[in-house]
């Protein structure tokens, strides 16, 4: 087998392939492929299943026997453990007496280990009809198998599985076949036990459901997939823990414990998951349970340092002082490769369990690390400060770490900090000169304004001023001349106070924008659109935009137009008719009820409201005489328009009956620039009445005509006539 990078050695399709392969391969060619993949995937129970028997087919049963004691107890998958009572039945077949005896060992030993398994069934049957099946020489050997048969039922109708109906019909017959008299006592003694225990296995299977068994435990991707089954094992852990059959305190724990050790089969690589586990045995009282948790999660994710922090702070709470240094120790490795925080964590560790000369000590053998780095000195000062209340030694390890990292600005800030805590504005100021000759201009950003505050904060005016003026010139360079004049930002700057302003949010945000305007006031500026906050565009950031996307062609935006059909009659025409030809006559009829759109974008509540309103003709509809339209009271477009699109300005002349009037119309007259410049009258006048699609449409043929006369002498001025929306009760789609 090829080694893969670490990136590709968790693939799941290869291990898939590897994994097939190796089940037509002899056993000495595929146990090598088996062991690579188990070491890979340690919980995959159906590669154990697979390797196991493999060597079953061959009669190996010392090998068998050792691969079953590397995998049984952390792969409690119900196949797995099948085939190992398959084995063990097949060793013991043949010894008697005694090897019945360790068959039915073998059978307590995996149900006290899977019988919580959901589905367990099969496996409580197996052992029920194995001890029915043993013989029984006198009477007292015969109440004795019965009384083994009674208990395992008895546990079987109150476990939660899916063949929980079957076994308690099964216990039925049992016990009715032994007396009926005493089944009739038992029965009414375990029936609440199980209805109960029925209601928590429905509630139990619609989480169990949603858990995908054949998942391989993989690292963390942040795939959907994985964060659904991330979420559906949460689920089931919080449910049982939740006692739902409210069974006793034991037996809830072992329960729990079972569902955490199923959820690390899969999740193996989640060291949530481990925390989680132990922190829930450390809560309960088992600390050496959650310790063997950490340990086993560490030997999972050596890499994690988070788990060994969790494993060490557990052993340092209980004493364990010893065992919390050689996780620490084991952090620090050589001390070659040893991070900064490493060291950090570990000084504190020793200034908690062994005092202060032992941290000191470390502290001098860490600094000499090729791995220290500021940190360290920060840590270990402030320690001396605020734990040992020994600022001289606190200043001495400030200044002994200047000299190393003058180039580091959060430095800087670090031991200003500890100066202004100290009062001592003399070297704090020198600090700040000292700092501000060495740093170039765009480092020294954050050092001059902690400058300026304090002196805003603990100077007198003059020296505020003077800061603020050579803060404004040393970072002239990298900033427009304007930079250098004074502004009302200074004012805010100098006078508010945490969160405490001399203005309003209204202010700051104006401020802010002419603090941005200020900087590219001198730019050439492209387009400028000011609606609802101000957007540049400048030639700048186009080019930067163009050289990034070299293959994006943007449109030329200066030509853009917006669209008015009376500027140009006519035009595009030809092309329109061809479209309307081939479209279906329900669209067609849409189309026309849409009013013209004044600007690039119509008035979407507009439009809307005519989808809302009109009453588009289905496919038969549109085939409806026009008769038959009147006599509904819904008047549509004929299904078919001459050149497919509105008739013009002589037809509406005609009467109603030739010319129907557009479903849903209210044929008030009005030009096609009222949309959404209703009075006031109007607007109360539609929400007291009943909506305009409700409305019935005019019946007198002198009002229609009317309506018609009126909208086709205003229609002529302008050359366009259309139909209209139910919304306005304008006339308004273009005849081109």
């Amino acid at each position: 087998m090829e080694k893969t990078s670490g990136a590709d050695k968790y693939n799941i399709e290869t291990a898939e392939i590897l994994a097939n392969e190796a089940q037509h391969l002899p056993v000495a060619e595929a146990t090598p492929i088996y062991e690579q993949l188990l070491l890979l995937f340690p919980t995959a129970a159906k590669f154990w299943r697979q390797y196991v028997e493999a060597y079953m087919a061959t009669n190996n049963d010392d090998a068998t026997k050792q691969i079953f004691s590397r995998c049984l107890l952390h792969c409690l998958q119900i196949p797995l453990w099948r085939c190992y009572i398959r084995f063990i039945r097949k060793v013991n077949d043949k010894k008697g007496m005694e090897g019945q005896e360790e068959t039915r060992k073998a059978f307590d030993f995996m149900l006290n280990c899977v019988g919580a398994d959901i589905a367990s069934g099969p496996v409580w049957m197996e052992y029920i009809a194995f001890l029915k099946s043993l013989p029984a020489i006198n009477g007292q050997e015969e109440s004795h198998r019965m009384t083994n048969v009674r208990k395992v039922y008895q546990k079987a109708i109150v476990t939660p599985t899916h063949h929980i109906e079957q076994l308690w019909k099964d216990y039925e017959n049992f016990e009715n076949s032994v007396s009926r008299q005493l089944a009739k006592g038992l029965i009414s003694e375990y029936q609440p036990k199980y209805n109960s225990a029925r209601a928590v296995y429905r509630e139990r299977k619609k989480y169990v459901d949603e858990i995908d068994w054949n998942m391989l435990a993989v690292p963390p991707s942040g795939s959907y997939k994985e964060e659904m089954q991330w979420i559906a094992w949460k689920r089931l852990l919080s449910f049982e823990k939740g006692n739902p059959q409210r069974i006793d305190t034991a037996s809830s724990n072992k329960r729990i414990i079972f569902t955490y050790e199923q959820c690390l089969m899969y999740m193996y690589h989640y060291p949530d998951i481990w925390y989680d586990y132990a922190t829930w045995h450390a809560k309960g009282g088992s600390i050496d349970a959650a310790i063997k948790v950490f340990q086993r999660a560490l030997k999972a994710l050596p890499d994690s340092e988070m788990l060994r922090y969790a494993c060490a702070e557990l052993e340092e709470s209980r004493g364990a002082i010893q065992a919390a240094k050689k996780i620490y120790e084991s952090l620090l490795g050589d001390g070659v490769n040893a991070t900064s925080l490493s060291h950090i964590q570990f000084m504190r560790f020793l200034r908690r369990t062994e005092g202060v000369e032992a941290a000191r000590k470390y502290f001098l053998d860490a600094r000499k690390s090729p791995s220290c780095t500021y940190h360290v000195y920060v840590a270990y000062a402030t320690m001396a400060f605020c734990l040992d209340k020994d600022p001289k030694m606190a200043h001495n390890v400030f200044e002994a770490g200047l000299k190393r990292f003058m180039h580091e600005p959060v430095y800087i800030l670090e031991y200003a900090d500890f100066l202004i805590r100290m009062n001592d504005d003399q070297n704090i100021r020198a600090l700040f000169e000292r700092a501000l000759s060495s740093l170039p201009p765009e480092e020294s950003v954050e050092v001059w304004k902690k400058f300026t505050q304090f002196e805003q904060t603990y100077g007198d005016l003059a020296s505020m001023l003077k800061v603020e003026q050579r803060r404004k010139e040393a970072l002239s360079g990298a900033e427009d001349g304007t930079a250098l004049e004074s502004s009302l930002q200074d004012i805010v700057s100098r006078y508010s106070f945490m969160d405490l302003w001399p203005c309003s949010s209204n202010d700051l945000d104006h401020l802010a924008r002419q603090e941005w305007l200020t900087k590219n006031i001198n730019k050439k500026v492209e387009k400028c659109i000011l609606a609802n906050g101000t957007i540049l565009i400048d030639k700048t950031s186009m080019t930067n935009i163009s050289t990034t996307s070299p293959k994006i062609v943007y449109p030329d935006t200066s030509k853009m137009v917006i669209y008015d059909p009376k500027h140009t009659p006519g035009a595009g025409t030809n092309a329109f008719d061809e479209i309307l030809k081939a479209t279906p006559p329900a669209l067609v009829a849409f189309l026309a009820n849409l009013p013209a759109v004044e600007g690039p974008t119509p008035n979407v509540d507009i439009v809307l409201s005519i989808c809302l309103q009109s009453d588009l003709p289905t496919g038969q509809s549109a085939k409806t005489g026009i008769s038959t339209q009147v006599q509904t009271g819904k008047v549509g477009i004929p299904s078919q328009l001459p050149g497919g699109y509105a008739p013009a300005t002589s037809e509406l002349s005609g009467s109603s009956k030739s010319h129907p009037v557009p479903s849903g119309v209210s044929l008030k007259p009005g030009s096609n620039r009222q949309y959404g410049k209703r009075k006031e009258s109007d607007k109360q006048e539609d929400d007291d009445t009943t909506t305009v699609q409700s409305q019935p449409l005019p019946r007198d043929a002198f009002r229609i005509r009317q309506y018609q006369k009126a909208r086709a002498s205003s229609a002529s001025q302008t050359g366009s006539v259309s139909y209209g929306s139910a919304f306005s009760g304008d006339l308004s789609g273009s005849t081109g």
